[in-house]
Order: structure tokens, then C-alpha cells, then sequence
């Protein structure tokens, strides 16, 4: 095998971890093919003429013990790599108790691996940004650190990931259960993105209902009171919708119903991202928020004077503005594929692309079973749209066939885990499936979208600590288990080198404080 890797240079990023200590990382590439299905030279991108990109990875081998020591793997998903290793502090607080090197792999066609650098997002070249292309990287990637650039060809790999991380995650085991040892599978809604209906994906709006029901029953009666004031407004005329505009301080007046649609996804949006970052702490990760952002938003929209008042109040929770400055809600807000939003920026077309591609994503609002206004997005309207714009037909059945669907039941060592506050965890494995070799559910009564994979914090609820825990514990049985396999059985080498604490010192370890949901 030819290689194609570089370090290119050593920079510091900051983790959640326990003691709030910068976490340094090193950044390297890898010449990854564009293309790991084709070998016909006739193709024109066969054998030599098969072009590559810098795929980008991090890593710290701080804490590396060569000789006893997994790796951990954190399988990218859709933004750059560094804003994962920043907010993904539990694998950073436990890889120096097992010895392990960490490395964190960047998505294709995200943060700055483009297979075709300022051209990746042209139609043409889009057709390379599949699932399968990004697991391969992986795969490679992996294939590559273990035998050439750390030649540790017999070290156990160990994948974490949260949301559609996590689902790689899990297909990594599926498919290349000859690298992936196991993994810790954090809010990955993998029944509804294979199109699982009967797990019902159209929940996803009516479970952040419920969540702002849980902070105060009469929060979702004003989010409909406010939604309802603005149509009536709208419908009143034009200066109706200078009212509107105004009173959410936009920079251009609403016109016509493609900006009152915009308006309404927009401001739909703030509380999806809200919902999804509910931690008990504040964080940076999915938008500036206050601890509790549900609890917080709930407590201000009570506070207004009006039901309009109340939505801007909330909404600016995520939607922040300096002072003097307006709402431009096209470009704090990008309409696509996926109805719980798409993010901006570059990261937003990749997305959007996938979403029109392999996956099935939750419908639109009804403003029936949910307290938004109704935005329906069918299959019939997603096609329409993917076709319009990417020329590209989403095979929402793929998926199920590739990556096995709700048959799951004959992998092994995976842990899932899905916190209830999280409006994606009805998406995911709730229940450990019956006589399996550890296809494990972790229910997290207090948790949001993957607490548990961010680090640890004095506010973190008892049962995310007990998740932890769960994953130390299953992360330890597997590596044991290879290092039976290999003939190697010694405690030392599977997570107690380095003078590793007793059970009831890493449940200590992994234990901060005091919970107060309110």
C-alpha cells in the first residue's frame, strides 16, 4: 500500500473534561481516494488516476501505552472536527485510565476535508459524498494508523459518536468488525434515518412539545398563541407584516409567504436547537445557551408582555444579536432537505446533499400534535425539492438494506444510549435487545442530545453518571474479551495500567456534585 499522511502541525483545543485543562491535540492528514469503489482504469479514475484529498484527523498519544493500550476512534459526523474533540470531553477523561491513543477523524466534505477544495459543493462533484465513501475514509484511516504510522496492528479500536457520529459508529461495527471492537452509539436516531416508520419519526416536533410542557404546562399554549397572533398579523396586510418584522427586530421586512415560511422555520428552528442542547450547564456547542435553555426560554416567554413578545424572547436565546444590529433570518436560518435544520455555512449544502440522498429524516409540524405552525414536508415534497435542486432522487430504503435496518440483532458490542429530553431519542435503541452479545440501551432520563460523551460537570445529572459508568464498564468487558482472544489475558492491559483506580475510584472519578433539575 502506497501512503499518503502528514502531520501538519500541533494545536490546542479546549474539552469539557473534569478539571477544565486545555486538551492539546495534533493535527494530521491522510491522502484519502475520492473514490474506494472504482478500479477499472478504463474509468478514467482507476489505479493512478484515481485522485485523493486531505482527509484531516486529530489526536493525542499523550497518554499512549503502545504495548497494552486501544485506540479510541471518534467516527466524524457533519461539521468540523474540532468542534467534536471540544465537546466530546468523556473520551478525553478516560483515555489516560486505559492507556489509549485517541484519534478524532474528519467527515468528508466537512470542516476542511474537500475532496475538491472550493469546487466540493459543485453539483458534479457531489456524488462522492455518501455514507459508504465516509466509512471507507475510516476504515483506511484506521487500517493506516494501526500498521504503518503507530505500527500497532494488534491494538483494539474502540468508535464513539453522538447523533449521526454515532450512527457511523454503529455501522462501523456492522461493517468492519475486523477494526471496531465495539462502540458507545450516543442520540443516534438510526430506526427513523433507515426509514424504521412504526418507531414514528413525526414525533420529533410533539417531543419538543412535551419538553416545554415539562418546564410549564402553559409554555407551549403561548409558542401557539404567538405563532397564531403572527399568521393573523400576516393576514391582515402588509402593514401586518410590518408589525411582525418589527417586532422581531427583522433587517428586511417579511413580504410575501416564502418570507412568512422563513420566518416560521427560523424561529421553529431556535427551539429544536434548544431542545437538542438542553444540558444543565452552559455550553457553545450547538449555540450560546444558558444552562437548562428549555427551563430558561420557558421562564423569559412567561415573563413578556405579549404572546409575539414571547417568541422573540425565546427565539433570541439561540438567535443572539449585539446591540443595534438586526435578524437576518435567510442567513441564521438555511430552509433544506432536513426539517429540523441543516446548520449554515458550507457545512449546511453537505448536509442537505445527504439528507436528499441516503437518509429519511423526520416530517414538518402540524401545530396538532406540536406547537408549531404547520410546515409540512412530505416524501413527495422532498423529492420534489432534491430533484430541483441537486438533480438527485432520495432512496429512503437504501439505508435499511446497507446498514441492516431494525434486523440488528446479530452485531454485538455496541452500547446506545438516548437521553429522554432529546426530541431525536424515539429515533433510537431504547431497549437492549434480548439474548444479543451486548446490544445494550441506556435510557437517560435527564439527558439532551449526547450529554453523556461531553465531560464531566458538577451540574451533570446522577443518571448521565450512571451512563458513563455503563460505558466504562462495557469498554473494559470488550477489551478484555480480545485480549482472552489474542492469549494476552492480564488485568494491566485492559484499562488498569498506569495505576488505574478501583471501580469504586473511577465511579468517583466520573461523580460530580449535586443534580437540581430546576
Amino acid at each position: 500500500m502506497k501512503l499518503h499522511f502528514a502531520v501538519i502541525g500541533v494545536v490546542f483545543a479546549i474539552a469539557t473534561v473534569s478539571d477544565g485543562a486545555f486538551v492539546p491535540y495534533k493535527t494530521a492528514v491522510f491522502n484519502q481516494k475520492i473514490d474506494h469503489f472504482v478500479y477499472s482504469a478504463a474509468s478514467g479514475k482507476g489505479f493512478k488516476n484515481n485522485p485523493r484529498f486531505p482527509q484531516r484527523y486529530l489526536y493525542t498519544d499523550k497518554f499512549f501505552d503502545k504495548a497494552k493500550g486501544p485506540i479510541f476512534f471518534y467516527t466524524g459526523n457533519e461539521g468540523p472536527i474540532e468542534g467534536f474533540w471540544n465537546n466530546t470531553g468523556f473520551v478525553h477523561e478516560i483515555a489516560p485510565k486505559f492507556g489509549a491513543l485517541v484519534v478524532f477523524a474528519e467527515h468528508r466534505y466537512y470542516g476542511q476535508s474537500l475532496p475538491f477544495g472550493n469546487d466540493s459543493f459543485k453539483q458534479e462533484n457531489l456524488q462522492y459524498l455518501t455514507i459508504e465513501q465516509a466509512m471507507a475514509d475510516f476504515a483506511v484511516l484506521i487500517h493506516v494508523l494501526r500498521n504503518y504510522v503507530f505500527n500497532i496492528p494488534d491494538r483494539p479500536v474502540i468508535a464513539f459518536g453522538g447523533s449521526y457520529g454515532g450512527m457511523l459508529t454503529q455501522y462501523m461495527r456492522f461493517k468492519y468488525p475486523n477494526l471496531i471492537e465495539g462502540g458507545i452509539v450516543g442520540s443516534a436516531p438510526f430506526y427513523w434515518i433507515a426509514n424504521i416508520t412504526d418507531t414514528h419519526p413525526e414525533t420529533f416536533f410533539a417531543d419538543i412539545t412535551n419538553v416545554y410542557a415539562g418546564a410549564n404546562a402553559k409554555c407551549p399554549t403561548i409558542v401557539r398563541s404567538g405563532f397564531a397572533r403572527i399568521r393573523s398579523l400576516v393576514e391582515s396586510g402588509q402593514s401586518g407584516m410590518q408589525q411582525v418584522s418589527k417586532a422581531f427586530n427583522l433587517c428586511k421586512p417579511i413580504q410575501n409567504q416564502t418570507d412568512v415560511r422563513q420566518l416560521y422555520g427560523w424561529a421553529r428552528n431556535a427551539f429544536v436547537l434548544m431542545a437538542m442542547g438542553d444540558y444543565p450547564y452552559p455550553t457553545e456547542f450547538m449555540a450560546p445557551l444558558p444552562a437548562w435553555p428549555v427551563n430558561a426560554s420557558c421562564s423569559a416567554m412567561l415573563k413578556a408582555g405579549d404572546s409575539v413578545s414571547a417568541l422573540k424572547a425565546a427565539v433570541e436565546f439561540v438567535y443572539q444579536l449585539p446591540a443595534g444590529q438586526c435578524h437576518d433570518i435567510y442567513q441564521e436560518y438555511v430552509f433544506c432537505a432536513d426539517p429540523t435544520g441543516c446548520g449554515t455555512g458550507p457545512e449546511s449544502l453537505a448536509w442537505d446533499f445527504q439528507a436528499c440522498t441516503e437518509m429519511h429524516l423526520p416530517y414538518g409540524s402540524d401545530n396538532v400534535t406540536d406547537m408549531f405552525p404547520p410546515l409540512a414536508f412530505t416524501p413527495e415534497s422532498l423529492v420534489a425539492y432534491c430533484k430541483d435542486k441537486y438533480n438527485v432522487e432520495t432512496d429512503v430504503e437504501w439505508l435499511g438494506v446497507l446498514m441492516w435496518g431494525d434486523r440488528i440483532h446479530t452485531a454485538s458490542n455496541l452500547v446506545f444510549s438516548n437521553g429522554d429530553l432529546d426530541p431525536w431519542h424515539n429515533g433510537g435503541l431504547l431497549k437492549s435487545i434480548p439474548n444479543s452479545k451486548d446490544l445494550v440501551a441506556v435510557r437517560i432520563p435527564n439527558g439532551a442530545h449526547h450529554l453523556d460523551l461531553r465531560g464531566s460537570n458538577p451540574a451533570d445529572p446522577p443518571d448521565v453518571i450512571r451512563a458513563r459508568q455503563t460505558h466504562v464498564s462495557y469498554i473494559k468487558k470488550w477489551l478484555t474479551n480480545y485480549e482472552n482472544r489474542q492469549g494476552r489475558a492480564n488485568p494491566a492491559s485492559v484499562g488498569e495500567q498506569h495505576d488505574l483506580m478501583e471501580e469504586r475510584q473511577l465511579d468517583s472519578y466520573l461523580h460530580y456534585g449535586q443534580f437540581d433539575r430546576l
